[in-house]
Protein backbone atom coordinates (compact mmCIF):
# COMPACT_ATOMS: atom_id res chain seq x y z
CA UNK A 1 0.00 0.00 0.00
CA UNK A 2 1.45 3.54 -1.07
CA UNK A 3 1.59 6.28 1.66
CA UNK A 4 -1.58 7.83 0.22
CA UNK A 5 -3.34 5.40 0.19
CA UNK A 6 -6.85 6.44 2.21
CA UNK A 7 -7.82 4.28 4.95
CA UNK A 8 -11.21 2.76 5.46
CA UNK A 9 -13.43 4.26 8.05
CA UNK A 10 -15.49 1.17 8.68
CA UNK A 11 -16.91 1.56 11.85
CA UNK A 12 -15.19 2.97 14.67
CA UNK A 13 -17.55 3.10 17.81
CA UNK A 14 -16.85 0.70 20.76
CA UNK A 15 -18.85 -2.85 19.57
CA UNK A 16 -21.11 -4.47 21.79
CA UNK A 17 -19.74 -7.13 23.76
CA UNK A 18 -19.66 -10.23 22.23
CA UNK A 19 -20.67 -13.84 24.07
CA UNK A 20 -18.33 -16.35 23.19
CA UNK A 21 -17.96 -20.15 24.05
CA UNK A 22 -16.19 -21.72 27.10
CA UNK A 23 -13.09 -22.80 24.65
CA UNK A 24 -13.37 -19.63 22.42
CA UNK A 25 -12.62 -17.51 25.47
CA UNK A 26 -9.53 -19.78 26.72
CA UNK A 27 -8.51 -19.24 23.19
CA UNK A 28 -8.53 -15.57 22.94
CA UNK A 29 -7.37 -15.51 26.89
CA UNK A 30 -4.06 -17.77 25.74
CA UNK A 31 -3.66 -15.39 22.50
CA UNK A 32 -3.73 -11.97 24.39
CA UNK A 33 -1.93 -12.81 27.05
CA UNK A 34 0.96 -14.08 24.47
CA UNK A 35 0.47 -10.65 22.33
CA UNK A 36 0.62 -8.71 25.72
CA UNK A 37 3.57 -10.18 26.74
CA UNK A 38 5.58 -10.23 23.42
CA UNK A 39 5.34 -6.68 22.99
CA UNK A 40 5.96 -5.85 27.02
CA UNK A 41 9.38 -7.88 25.69
CA UNK A 42 10.18 -6.30 22.71
CA UNK A 43 9.92 -2.98 24.49
CA UNK A 44 12.17 -3.94 27.11
CA UNK A 45 14.66 -5.39 24.31
CA UNK A 46 14.33 -1.84 22.46
CA UNK A 47 16.30 0.10 25.52
CA UNK A 48 19.33 -1.30 25.38
CA UNK A 49 19.40 0.52 21.45
CA UNK A 50 17.55 3.30 21.85
CA UNK A 51 19.36 6.08 20.54
CA UNK A 52 18.86 3.43 17.26
CA UNK A 53 15.60 3.17 17.67
CA UNK A 54 14.99 7.02 17.47
CA UNK A 55 16.86 7.51 14.74
CA UNK A 56 14.37 4.91 13.17
CA UNK A 57 11.37 6.49 14.37
CA UNK A 58 12.77 9.80 12.68
CA UNK A 59 13.67 8.17 9.75
CA UNK A 60 10.05 6.53 8.98
CA UNK A 61 8.34 9.66 10.03
CA UNK A 62 10.33 11.87 7.42
CA UNK A 63 9.46 8.80 4.85
CA UNK A 64 5.91 9.08 5.26
CA UNK A 65 5.11 12.13 5.65
CA UNK A 66 7.31 14.76 4.14
CA UNK A 67 5.54 14.91 1.42
CA UNK A 68 2.59 16.52 3.00
CA UNK A 69 1.39 20.22 3.59
CA UNK A 70 3.35 20.60 7.03
CA UNK A 71 6.67 18.53 5.62
CA UNK A 72 6.72 21.10 2.63
CA UNK A 73 5.89 23.67 4.39
CA UNK A 74 9.73 22.63 6.79
CA UNK A 75 11.44 21.30 4.81
CA UNK A 76 10.75 17.59 6.09
CA UNK A 77 12.87 16.01 3.27
CA UNK A 78 16.15 17.14 3.99
CA UNK A 79 15.73 15.98 7.77
CA UNK A 80 18.17 13.30 9.06
CA UNK A 81 19.05 13.88 12.95
CA UNK A 82 17.49 15.65 15.83
CA UNK A 83 19.15 18.99 15.34
CA UNK A 84 17.97 18.98 11.80
CA UNK A 85 14.63 18.36 13.07
CA UNK A 86 15.00 21.36 15.58
CA UNK A 87 16.77 23.56 12.98
CA UNK A 88 13.35 23.09 10.66
CA UNK A 89 10.28 23.18 13.09
CA UNK A 90 9.95 25.32 16.12
CA UNK A 91 8.87 23.82 19.57
CA UNK A 92 4.58 23.37 19.02
CA UNK A 93 1.43 23.87 21.12
CA UNK A 94 -2.06 22.68 19.91
CA UNK A 95 -2.84 25.87 18.90
CA UNK A 96 0.13 25.29 16.45
CA UNK A 97 -1.26 22.29 14.91
CA UNK A 98 -5.29 23.07 15.29
CA UNK A 99 -5.37 24.89 11.84
CA UNK A 100 -3.78 22.10 10.41
CA UNK A 101 -5.84 19.75 11.62
CA UNK A 102 -8.75 21.78 10.84
CA UNK A 103 -7.92 21.06 7.04
CA UNK A 104 -7.91 17.62 7.49
CA UNK A 105 -10.84 17.24 9.48
CA UNK A 106 -12.31 19.32 6.55
CA UNK A 107 -11.57 16.75 3.97
CA UNK A 108 -8.64 18.28 2.52
CA UNK A 109 -5.59 15.23 2.40
CA UNK A 110 -1.96 15.18 3.25
CA UNK A 111 -1.92 17.63 5.62
CA UNK A 112 -0.12 16.46 8.57
CA UNK A 113 -0.09 12.84 7.55
CA UNK A 114 0.36 10.83 4.71
CA UNK A 115 -2.49 8.51 4.96
CA UNK A 116 -6.63 10.11 6.26
CA UNK A 117 -7.17 9.57 9.75
CA UNK A 118 -9.23 6.62 10.35
CA UNK A 119 -10.45 8.52 13.60
CA UNK A 120 -10.11 12.00 15.73
CA UNK A 121 -9.91 11.27 19.42
CA UNK A 122 -11.44 14.05 21.90
CA UNK A 123 -9.76 15.53 24.97
CA UNK A 124 -11.07 17.46 26.88
CA UNK A 125 -7.50 19.32 27.59
CA UNK A 126 -6.43 21.42 30.12
CA UNK A 127 -9.00 24.25 28.68
CA UNK A 128 -11.92 22.17 28.77
CA UNK A 129 -12.53 22.52 25.07
CA UNK A 130 -12.86 19.02 22.96
CA UNK A 131 -10.00 18.96 20.81
CA UNK A 132 -9.99 16.71 17.32
CA UNK A 133 -6.43 14.45 18.13
CA UNK A 134 -6.23 13.07 14.37
CA UNK A 135 -5.14 8.99 14.60
CA UNK A 136 -4.01 7.22 11.69
CA UNK A 137 -3.23 3.68 10.97
CA UNK A 138 0.34 4.06 10.83
CA UNK A 139 0.33 5.73 14.14
CA UNK A 140 -1.26 3.16 15.99
CA UNK A 141 0.77 0.50 13.88
CA UNK A 142 4.28 1.86 15.31
CA UNK A 143 3.68 4.00 18.26
CA UNK A 144 -0.02 3.46 20.11
CA UNK A 145 -0.70 -0.42 19.91
CA UNK A 146 3.03 -1.61 21.38
CA UNK A 147 2.56 0.82 24.26
CA UNK A 148 -1.11 0.12 24.73
CA UNK A 149 -0.45 -3.94 25.31
CA UNK A 150 2.72 -3.76 27.25
CA UNK A 151 0.31 -1.72 29.95
CA UNK A 152 -1.33 -4.67 30.74
CA UNK A 153 1.41 -7.29 31.19
CA UNK A 154 1.77 -6.90 34.68
CA UNK A 155 -1.66 -7.83 35.54
CA UNK A 156 -1.47 -10.28 33.05
CA UNK A 157 1.89 -11.88 34.45
CA UNK A 158 1.45 -11.10 38.19
CA UNK A 159 -2.58 -11.49 38.38
CA UNK A 160 -3.61 -13.94 35.39
CA UNK A 161 -6.91 -15.22 37.41
CA UNK A 162 -8.58 -11.50 37.38
CA UNK A 163 -8.40 -12.40 33.34
CA UNK A 164 -10.27 -15.79 33.79
CA UNK A 165 -13.97 -13.99 33.60
CA UNK A 166 -14.95 -10.74 31.82
CA UNK A 167 -17.04 -9.96 34.91
CA UNK A 168 -14.11 -9.82 37.19
CA UNK A 169 -12.81 -6.35 35.52
CA UNK A 170 -14.83 -3.20 36.22
CA UNK A 171 -13.53 -1.00 33.79
CA UNK A 172 -14.64 2.45 34.42
CA UNK A 173 -13.32 3.99 31.60
CA UNK A 174 -14.50 1.51 28.30
CA UNK A 175 -17.32 4.06 27.68
CA UNK A 176 -19.89 2.85 24.51
CA UNK A 177 -21.54 5.19 22.56
CA UNK A 178 -23.94 4.76 20.11
CA UNK A 179 -24.17 7.65 18.10
CA UNK A 180 -20.40 9.59 18.00
CA UNK A 181 -20.29 12.76 16.47
CA UNK A 182 -17.97 13.09 12.79
CA UNK A 183 -15.83 15.81 11.58
CA UNK A 184 -17.17 17.79 8.66
CA UNK A 185 -15.30 15.03 6.16
CA UNK A 186 -17.59 12.35 7.53
CA UNK A 187 -14.55 11.10 10.45
CA UNK A 188 -15.82 9.88 14.04
CA UNK A 189 -14.60 12.42 16.56
CA UNK A 190 -14.86 10.34 19.63
CA UNK A 191 -12.98 9.59 23.17
CA UNK A 192 -10.18 6.60 22.77
CA UNK A 193 -12.21 4.14 25.22
CA UNK A 194 -14.88 4.90 22.93
CA UNK A 195 -13.20 3.41 18.97
CA UNK A 196 -13.71 -0.31 18.74
CA UNK A 197 -9.87 -1.18 17.99
CA UNK A 198 -10.81 -4.03 16.51
CA UNK A 199 -13.31 -3.08 13.79
CA UNK A 200 -11.09 0.70 12.94
CA UNK A 201 -7.94 -1.12 12.70
CA UNK A 202 -7.96 -4.82 12.25
CA UNK A 203 -6.86 -5.78 15.75
CA UNK A 204 -9.75 -7.93 17.16
CA UNK A 205 -7.61 -8.48 20.71
CA UNK A 206 -6.95 -5.21 21.53
CA UNK A 207 -10.43 -4.91 23.96
CA UNK A 208 -9.75 -3.91 26.95
CA UNK A 209 -10.21 -6.19 29.94
CA UNK A 210 -13.64 -5.93 31.13
CA UNK A 211 -14.97 -4.61 28.76
CA UNK A 212 -17.15 -8.18 27.84
CA UNK A 213 -18.85 -7.98 30.99
CA UNK A 214 -22.54 -7.97 31.36
CA UNK A 215 -22.40 -4.60 31.86
CA UNK A 216 -20.94 -3.02 29.06
CA UNK A 217 -23.76 -4.04 27.32
CA UNK A 218 -27.18 -2.52 29.27
CA UNK A 219 -30.16 -4.38 28.78
CA UNK A 220 -31.92 -0.74 28.54
CA UNK A 221 -31.35 2.26 26.41
CA UNK A 222 -29.05 5.34 27.82
CA UNK A 223 -28.68 8.31 25.93
CA UNK A 224 -25.25 8.64 25.05
CA UNK A 225 -24.73 11.71 26.82
CA UNK A 226 -26.41 10.49 30.16
CA UNK A 227 -22.80 9.58 32.07
CA UNK A 228 -23.93 9.67 35.53
CA UNK A 229 -27.28 7.25 34.90
CA UNK A 230 -24.85 4.89 33.26
CA UNK A 231 -22.74 4.81 36.10
CA UNK A 232 -25.10 3.93 38.11
CA UNK A 233 -26.99 1.23 36.39
CA UNK A 234 -23.45 -0.30 35.35
CA UNK A 235 -22.56 0.16 39.20
CA UNK A 236 -25.89 -1.73 40.29
CA UNK A 237 -24.97 -5.19 37.58
CA UNK A 238 -21.78 -5.32 38.96
CA UNK A 239 -22.24 -5.30 42.57
CA UNK A 240 -23.76 -8.53 42.21
CA UNK A 241 -20.57 -9.67 40.45
CA UNK A 242 -17.03 -11.50 41.87
CA UNK A 243 -15.29 -8.05 40.97
CA UNK A 244 -11.58 -8.66 41.42
CA UNK A 245 -9.85 -5.69 39.41
CA UNK A 246 -10.88 -2.00 38.56
CA UNK A 247 -9.44 -0.16 35.82
CA UNK A 248 -10.07 3.86 35.76
CA UNK A 249 -6.85 5.66 33.43
CA UNK A 250 -7.98 8.83 35.77
CA UNK A 251 -7.55 7.72 39.44
CA UNK A 252 -10.34 10.55 40.18
CA UNK A 253 -12.83 7.88 38.40
CA UNK A 254 -11.79 5.67 41.37
CA UNK A 255 -11.25 7.76 44.01
CA UNK A 256 -15.29 8.51 43.35
CA UNK A 257 -16.89 4.74 43.40
CA UNK A 258 -16.79 4.56 47.39
CA UNK A 259 -18.70 7.81 47.22
CA UNK A 260 -21.35 6.28 44.58
CA UNK A 261 -21.72 3.00 46.33
CA UNK A 262 -22.50 4.95 49.53
CA UNK A 263 -24.86 7.76 47.38
CA UNK A 264 -26.66 5.24 45.50
CA UNK A 265 -26.76 2.28 48.08
CA UNK A 266 -30.62 1.78 48.96
CA UNK A 267 -31.54 2.09 45.22
CA UNK A 268 -28.60 -0.45 44.08
CA UNK A 269 -29.67 -2.57 47.11
CA UNK A 270 -33.72 -2.58 46.63
CA UNK A 271 -33.48 -3.26 42.95
CA UNK A 272 -30.55 -6.14 43.35
CA UNK A 273 -33.66 -7.68 45.24
CA UNK A 274 -36.53 -6.95 42.83
CA UNK A 275 -34.57 -7.36 39.94
CA UNK A 276 -34.68 -4.39 38.32
CA UNK A 277 -32.11 -1.93 36.51
CA UNK A 278 -32.98 2.13 36.64
CA UNK A 279 -36.78 0.79 37.83
CA UNK A 280 -36.91 -1.47 34.20
CA UNK A 281 -37.81 -5.46 35.63
CA UNK A 282 -34.87 -7.04 33.21
CA UNK A 283 -32.92 -9.38 35.48
CA UNK A 284 -33.32 -11.83 37.64
CA UNK A 285 -34.62 -10.87 41.34
CA UNK A 286 -31.68 -11.59 43.93
CA UNK A 287 -33.09 -11.61 47.09
CA UNK A 288 -30.45 -12.99 48.74
CA UNK A 289 -27.75 -10.81 47.31
CA UNK A 290 -29.94 -7.85 48.52
CA UNK A 291 -29.99 -9.42 52.26
CA UNK A 292 -26.07 -9.77 51.82
CA UNK A 293 -25.42 -6.13 50.87
CA UNK A 294 -28.02 -4.78 53.16
CA UNK A 295 -26.26 -6.60 56.19
CA UNK A 296 -23.20 -4.77 55.34
CA UNK A 297 -24.66 -1.22 55.77
CA UNK A 298 -25.91 -2.39 58.57
CA UNK A 299 -22.82 -3.92 60.16
CA UNK A 300 -20.32 -1.52 59.31
CA UNK A 301 -22.22 1.70 58.45
CA UNK A 302 -20.39 2.91 55.68
CA UNK A 303 -20.14 0.88 52.41
CA UNK A 304 -16.66 0.19 51.23
CA UNK A 305 -15.75 -1.70 47.87
CA UNK A 306 -13.57 -4.04 49.97
CA UNK A 307 -16.56 -4.84 51.60
CA UNK A 308 -18.88 -5.58 48.46
CA UNK A 309 -16.18 -7.05 46.56
CA UNK A 310 -13.82 -9.24 49.13
CA UNK A 311 -11.45 -10.76 46.60
CA UNK A 312 -10.34 -7.38 45.05
CA UNK A 313 -6.63 -7.74 44.00
CA UNK A 314 -6.10 -4.58 41.54
CA UNK A 315 -6.64 -1.26 40.71
CA UNK A 316 -5.05 0.35 37.85
CA UNK A 317 -4.88 4.21 37.30
CA UNK A 318 -2.23 6.92 37.25
CA UNK A 319 -0.62 7.05 40.66
CA UNK A 320 1.14 10.20 40.88
CA UNK A 321 0.43 13.90 40.85
CA UNK A 322 -2.42 14.69 42.85
CA UNK A 323 -3.65 11.56 43.36
CA UNK A 324 -0.61 10.38 45.11
CA UNK A 325 -2.28 12.36 48.14
CA UNK A 326 -4.91 10.41 48.74
CA UNK A 327 -4.12 6.70 46.69
CA UNK A 328 -2.96 5.63 50.10
CA UNK A 329 -6.43 5.87 52.04
CA UNK A 330 -8.18 5.08 48.73
CA UNK A 331 -6.45 1.96 48.73
CA UNK A 332 -7.55 0.95 51.74
CA UNK A 333 -11.01 1.41 50.94
CA UNK A 334 -10.50 -1.29 48.28
CA UNK A 335 -8.69 -3.58 50.79
CA UNK A 336 -5.26 -3.75 52.13
CA UNK A 337 -3.62 -6.35 50.03
CA UNK A 338 -4.62 -4.66 46.85
CA UNK A 339 -2.16 -3.88 44.48
CA UNK A 340 -2.33 -0.43 42.47
CA UNK A 341 -0.53 -0.88 39.19
CA UNK A 342 0.33 2.52 37.47
CA UNK A 343 -0.97 3.88 33.53
CA UNK A 344 1.43 5.13 31.53
CA UNK A 345 2.67 8.23 30.82
CA UNK A 346 0.44 9.26 27.56
CA UNK A 347 -2.27 11.74 26.41
CA UNK A 348 -4.33 11.51 23.67
CA UNK A 349 -2.13 13.25 20.96
CA UNK A 350 0.59 10.37 22.24
CA UNK A 351 2.46 8.09 24.77
CA UNK A 352 5.51 8.67 26.55
CA UNK A 353 6.23 6.25 28.79
CA UNK A 354 4.77 2.67 29.99
CA UNK A 355 5.86 0.77 33.21
CA UNK A 356 7.30 -2.96 32.10
CA UNK A 357 7.79 -4.07 35.49
CA UNK A 358 5.27 -3.49 38.74
CA UNK A 359 7.11 -0.48 39.72
CA UNK A 360 4.55 1.77 41.10
CA UNK A 361 4.57 4.78 39.88
CA UNK A 362 7.10 5.24 36.64
CA UNK A 363 7.63 4.10 33.31
CA UNK A 364 10.62 3.21 30.56
CA UNK A 365 10.71 6.02 27.91
CA UNK A 366 8.57 4.47 24.94
CA UNK A 367 12.00 4.88 22.57
CA UNK A 368 10.24 3.24 19.61
CA UNK A 369 7.20 5.41 19.63
CA UNK A 370 8.08 8.95 19.14
CA UNK A 371 11.38 11.23 19.39
CA UNK A 372 11.22 12.85 22.27
CA UNK A 373 12.53 16.11 23.80
CA UNK A 374 12.64 17.40 27.23
CA UNK A 375 12.89 20.91 28.78
CA UNK A 376 13.38 22.13 32.35
CA UNK A 377 10.45 22.51 33.74
CA UNK A 378 11.10 25.87 35.11
CA UNK A 379 11.53 26.94 32.08
CA UNK A 380 9.10 28.50 30.18
CA UNK A 381 7.96 26.74 26.58
CA UNK A 382 8.80 29.15 23.72
CA UNK A 383 9.27 28.35 19.79
CA UNK A 384 12.98 28.81 20.04
CA UNK A 385 13.46 26.43 23.49
CA UNK A 386 16.50 25.07 23.18
CA UNK A 387 15.54 21.34 24.37
CA UNK A 388 17.35 18.35 25.40
CA UNK A 389 17.65 14.83 24.53
CA UNK A 390 16.61 12.17 26.68
CA UNK A 391 20.27 11.25 27.18
CA UNK A 392 20.93 14.54 28.83
CA UNK A 393 18.17 13.82 31.49
CA UNK A 394 18.86 13.81 35.26
CA UNK A 395 17.20 11.59 38.17
CA UNK A 396 15.16 13.74 39.97
CA UNK A 397 14.80 16.57 38.22
CA UNK A 398 10.94 17.47 36.07
CA UNK A 399 10.91 18.30 32.65
CA UNK A 400 7.92 19.10 30.12
CA UNK A 401 7.81 16.64 27.52
CA UNK A 402 8.04 17.04 23.36
CA UNK A 403 7.73 14.55 21.04
CA UNK A 404 6.84 14.50 17.45
CA UNK A 405 5.30 11.14 15.48
CA UNK A 406 3.95 9.68 12.62
CA UNK A 407 1.07 10.62 13.70
CA UNK A 408 1.00 14.41 12.45
CA UNK A 409 2.34 15.85 15.78
CA UNK A 410 6.10 17.48 15.65
CA UNK A 411 7.71 19.04 18.40
CA UNK A 412 4.40 19.28 20.02
CA UNK A 413 4.58 20.15 24.18
CA UNK A 414 1.95 17.93 25.07
CA UNK A 415 1.36 20.44 28.67
CA UNK A 416 2.73 17.65 31.50
CA UNK A 417 5.53 17.64 33.64
CA UNK A 418 7.17 14.61 34.09
CA UNK A 419 9.72 13.05 36.98
CA UNK A 420 12.80 11.36 36.24
CA UNK A 421 13.23 8.22 38.60
CA UNK A 422 16.02 6.38 37.42
CA UNK A 423 17.21 4.48 34.37
CA UNK A 424 17.10 1.19 32.74
CA UNK A 425 19.36 -0.12 30.36
CA UNK A 426 20.44 3.54 30.04
CA UNK A 427 16.94 4.98 29.08
CA UNK A 428 15.09 7.38 32.15
CA UNK A 429 12.08 5.87 33.90
CA UNK A 430 10.03 8.52 34.20
CA UNK A 431 6.44 9.40 36.19
CA UNK A 432 3.74 12.04 35.64
CA UNK A 433 4.36 14.76 37.84
CA UNK A 434 1.43 17.18 36.96
CA UNK A 435 0.15 19.81 34.35
CA UNK A 436 2.64 21.93 33.03
CA UNK A 437 0.44 24.98 33.82
CA UNK A 438 1.93 27.60 36.25
CA UNK A 439 -0.04 29.78 38.73
CA UNK A 440 1.64 33.21 38.75
CA UNK A 441 0.00 36.06 40.73
CA UNK A 442 3.07 37.37 41.60
CA UNK A 443 5.93 35.91 39.94
CA UNK A 444 5.79 32.94 42.09
CA UNK A 445 5.30 30.80 39.03
CA UNK A 446 4.21 27.52 40.87
CA UNK A 447 3.53 24.57 39.14
CA UNK A 448 1.06 21.77 40.24
CA UNK A 449 3.73 19.35 41.17
CA UNK A 450 4.83 21.41 43.82
CA UNK A 451 2.02 22.33 45.10
CA UNK A 452 1.37 19.19 45.54
CA UNK A 453 4.71 18.25 47.21
CA UNK A 454 4.09 21.07 49.62
CA UNK A 455 0.95 19.83 50.41
CA UNK A 456 2.17 16.89 50.90
CA UNK A 457 4.99 17.68 53.46
CA UNK A 458 3.11 20.27 55.50
CA UNK A 459 0.33 17.61 56.01
CA UNK A 460 3.37 15.29 56.96
CA UNK A 461 4.83 17.29 59.53
CA UNK A 462 1.85 17.24 61.66
CA UNK A 463 0.45 13.78 60.68
CA UNK A 464 -2.63 15.12 59.21
CA UNK A 465 -3.93 12.99 56.21
CA UNK A 466 -5.40 14.77 53.07
CA UNK A 467 -8.40 13.44 50.53
CA UNK A 468 -7.64 15.70 48.19
CA UNK A 469 -6.74 19.34 47.18
CA UNK A 470 -7.46 22.14 45.16
CA UNK A 471 -6.33 26.38 46.06
CA UNK A 472 -6.81 29.52 44.05
CA UNK A 473 -5.34 33.17 44.36
CA UNK A 474 -8.05 35.08 46.86
CA UNK A 475 -7.35 38.83 44.84
CA UNK A 476 -9.97 40.61 46.88
CA UNK A 477 -7.45 42.63 49.03
CA UNK A 478 -3.70 41.39 49.26
CA UNK A 479 -3.05 37.93 46.81
CA UNK A 480 -2.99 35.04 48.61
CA UNK A 481 -3.34 31.39 48.35
CA UNK A 482 -6.24 29.49 49.52
CA UNK A 483 -5.86 25.94 49.65
CA UNK A 484 -9.46 23.71 49.92
CA UNK A 485 -8.49 20.38 51.60
CA UNK A 486 -10.89 17.63 52.26
CA UNK A 487 -9.72 14.52 54.64
CA UNK A 488 -11.23 12.02 56.66
CA UNK A 489 -11.19 13.09 59.81
CA UNK A 490 -11.64 16.92 61.57
CA UNK A 491 -8.72 18.88 62.25
CA UNK A 492 -8.95 21.28 64.66
CA UNK A 493 -8.20 24.85 64.37
CA UNK A 494 -4.47 24.61 66.23
CA UNK A 495 -3.90 22.28 63.56
CA UNK A 496 -5.28 24.30 60.90
CA UNK A 497 -3.26 27.10 61.60
CA UNK A 498 -0.48 25.26 62.03
CA UNK A 499 -0.96 23.59 58.81
CA UNK A 500 -1.26 26.57 57.00
CA UNK A 501 2.12 27.92 58.32
CA UNK A 502 4.03 24.54 57.22
CA UNK A 503 2.52 25.31 53.49
CA UNK A 504 3.66 28.63 53.69
CA UNK A 505 7.24 27.47 54.76
CA UNK A 506 7.30 24.34 52.50
CA UNK A 507 5.92 26.25 48.88
CA UNK A 508 8.97 29.12 49.70
CA UNK A 509 10.99 25.57 49.37
CA UNK A 510 9.68 24.38 46.41
CA UNK A 511 9.48 27.84 44.55
CA UNK A 512 12.00 30.23 45.08
CA UNK A 513 9.62 32.71 43.18
CA UNK A 514 7.04 32.18 45.78
CA UNK A 515 9.18 32.76 48.80
CA UNK A 516 10.45 35.96 46.96
CA UNK A 517 7.06 37.23 46.38
CA UNK A 518 6.18 36.35 49.74
CA UNK A 519 9.43 38.07 51.70
CA UNK A 520 8.42 41.36 49.43
CA UNK A 521 4.68 41.56 50.73
CA UNK A 522 3.42 40.38 47.22
CA UNK A 523 1.69 37.91 48.58
CA UNK A 524 -0.11 37.40 51.77
CA UNK A 525 -0.01 34.38 53.76
CA UNK A 526 -1.67 31.16 52.48
CA UNK A 527 -4.97 29.71 54.29
CA UNK A 528 -6.58 26.30 54.69
CA UNK A 529 -9.92 25.46 55.24
CA UNK A 530 -10.77 22.19 55.67
CA UNK A 531 -13.99 20.43 53.45
CA UNK A 532 -15.80 17.47 53.89
CA UNK A 533 -14.64 14.20 53.17
CA UNK A 534 -16.84 13.47 50.06
CA UNK A 535 -16.66 17.42 48.86
CA UNK A 536 -14.43 16.76 45.91
CA UNK A 537 -16.35 13.24 44.86
CA UNK A 538 -19.43 15.70 45.08
CA UNK A 539 -17.85 18.17 42.87
CA UNK A 540 -16.35 15.19 40.34
CA UNK A 541 -20.50 13.71 40.05
CA UNK A 542 -21.70 17.47 39.98
CA UNK A 543 -19.43 17.85 36.50
CA UNK A 544 -20.31 14.07 35.10
CA UNK A 545 -24.27 15.37 35.65
CA UNK A 546 -23.50 18.41 33.53
CA UNK A 547 -22.54 16.09 30.65
CA UNK A 548 -18.54 16.52 30.45
CA UNK A 549 -17.21 12.72 30.26
CA UNK A 550 -15.96 10.84 33.28
CA UNK A 551 -12.69 10.21 31.46
CA UNK A 552 -12.21 13.90 31.43
CA UNK A 553 -13.26 15.08 34.99
CA UNK A 554 -9.95 14.84 35.92
CA UNK A 555 -7.81 16.18 39.43
CA UNK A 556 -7.45 19.91 39.05
CA UNK A 557 -5.15 21.51 41.44
CA UNK A 558 -5.17 25.37 40.40
CA UNK A 559 -9.06 26.14 40.58
CA UNK A 560 -9.26 30.18 39.67
CA UNK A 561 -12.86 30.12 38.19
CA UNK A 562 -15.39 32.16 41.14
CA UNK A 563 -18.36 29.69 40.27
CA UNK A 564 -16.33 26.36 40.55
CA UNK A 565 -14.59 26.92 43.46
CA UNK A 566 -17.86 28.28 45.52
CA UNK A 567 -19.44 24.82 44.30
CA UNK A 568 -16.41 22.52 45.52
CA UNK A 569 -16.40 24.49 49.22
CA UNK A 570 -19.50 24.78 49.91
CA UNK A 571 -19.68 21.85 52.07
CA UNK A 572 -18.29 22.41 55.84
CA UNK A 573 -16.30 19.31 56.95
CA UNK A 574 -18.77 16.18 58.20
CA UNK A 575 -18.17 13.11 59.40
CA UNK A 576 -21.45 11.55 57.97
CA UNK A 577 -20.61 10.42 54.54
CA UNK A 578 -23.83 9.75 53.43
CA UNK A 579 -25.27 13.43 53.93
CA UNK A 580 -28.03 15.01 51.62
CA UNK A 581 -27.15 17.42 49.93
CA UNK A 582 -27.27 21.56 51.11
CA UNK A 583 -30.18 22.15 48.48
CA UNK A 584 -32.65 19.15 49.64
CA UNK A 585 -32.91 18.11 46.48
CA UNK A 586 -33.63 14.45 45.34
CA UNK A 587 -29.88 12.78 44.68
CA UNK A 588 -29.31 12.45 41.29
CA UNK A 589 -29.38 8.78 41.18
CA UNK A 590 -33.03 8.95 42.66
CA UNK A 591 -33.80 11.21 39.89
CA UNK A 592 -31.95 8.70 36.81
CA UNK A 593 -33.67 6.01 38.63
CA UNK A 594 -36.99 7.74 38.28
CA UNK A 595 -36.82 8.98 34.82
CA UNK A 596 -36.15 5.10 33.79
CA UNK A 597 -39.11 4.18 35.09
CA UNK A 598 -42.07 3.11 32.66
Amino acid sequence: MTTDESDQAGPVASAEPVERGESAGRDHGRAYRTRVLAERDRLRAALPAAAEHQRMVLDDLVDRNAGTAFGRRHGLAAVRTLDDLRAAVPVQTFADHAPWIERMAAGERRVLTARDPVVYFTSSGSTGERKKIPITADFMRTSFFPFFYAAWAPIVEHFPDTLARPEYFLNLKHDVVAAPTVTASGRPHLGASQVDFGAAFGEPLSAEPGTRAPWMRLPVAVDDADHERRMYLRLRMAVEADVRAVIGINPAMVAVLPHQLARWWPDIVREVRDGTLGGVRCLEPNPRRARELDALDTYAGTIRPAQVWPRMRVLFCWTTGIASLYLPGLRAEFGADVAVLPAPVAASEGPVAVALDRHGTAGSLLVTAAVHEFLDADDDVTPDSDTLRWEELEAGREYHVIFTHVGGFYRYAVGDVVRVVDRVAGVPRVEYAGRGTRSDAAGERLRESQVTRAVAAAARAGGLEVRNVACRVRTAGPAAYEFALASTSPWSPTEIEAAAARLDEALGAESPGYRTARAAGHLGPPTVRQLGTDAFARDWQARVAEGVRPTQVKDRMFRQDAAMWDRLVAEPFSEARRAPDATGQQEPAAAAVAALEP
